[in-house]
């Protein structure tokens, strides 16, 4: 991802998660335009909630949340920097988190994600992600959210079916990382 940032230009961005001004100093530098999501924050600052089903599990309005977390009015991209906030997210709305992305990318934009291993310990913590100049990636702790789940290569594979490919690579700190391409 990095060999792409720094070859191609003006590239549209999404970085998502707490604004970072290193990522903007850096993307911006490179040329390219980025608007920043944190569609974690978003899934916790507001009562999404809209009732609850016969098995007392809550209803959440997802149409809500997509429409102010990922509400781009026709803005079209090449790279995400979704980081670990799949993890995150109440399970109603990581498919259609996903589905968003995947109708508002450039064919062969690609998204870049971390999946936790682990939803135990102190490596199961949102953290916030700075690119850098090298191979490496700077993180910074932020809020405390419950990570909702652990990603195994087959969910990650089927709930990003509709995507024409991925690579997949097991980090450090038991976070596996993967780009996929539209």
């Amino acid at each position: 991802m990095r060999k792409r940032l720094q070859s191609d230009e003006g590239l549209r961005i999404i970085d998502n998660g707490f604004t970072s001004p290193n990522n903007i100093n850096y993307l911006t530098s490179l040329g390219h335009s980025v608007f920043l999501a944190d569609i974690v924050n978003d899934a916790y600052a507001q009562d999404w909630q809209t009732g609850t089903d016969e098995d007392d599990k809550p209803i959440l309005n997802v149409e809500g949340y997509l429409e102010q977390a990922l509400n781009f009015s026709g803005r079209m991209f090449d790279v995400v920097l979704l980081w670990t906030a799949l993890d995150f997210l109440p399970e109603a709305f990581v498919a259609p988190v996903v589905s968003r992305l995947h109708a508002s990318m450039n064919p062969g934009g690609q998204v870049l994600a971390f999946f936790h291993t682990k939803t135990q310990g102190d490596d199961a913590m949102l953290l916030r992600y700075h690119v850098t100049a090298g191979d490496d990636v700077d993180m910074q702790m932020t809020q405390q959210y419950p990570i909702q789940r652990s990603f195994t290569n087959r969910s990650i594979e089927k709930l990003f079916a509709g995507w024409s490919g991925h690579r997949q690579f097991l980090a450090k700190d038991s976070v596996s990382e993967v780009i996929m391409t539209r």
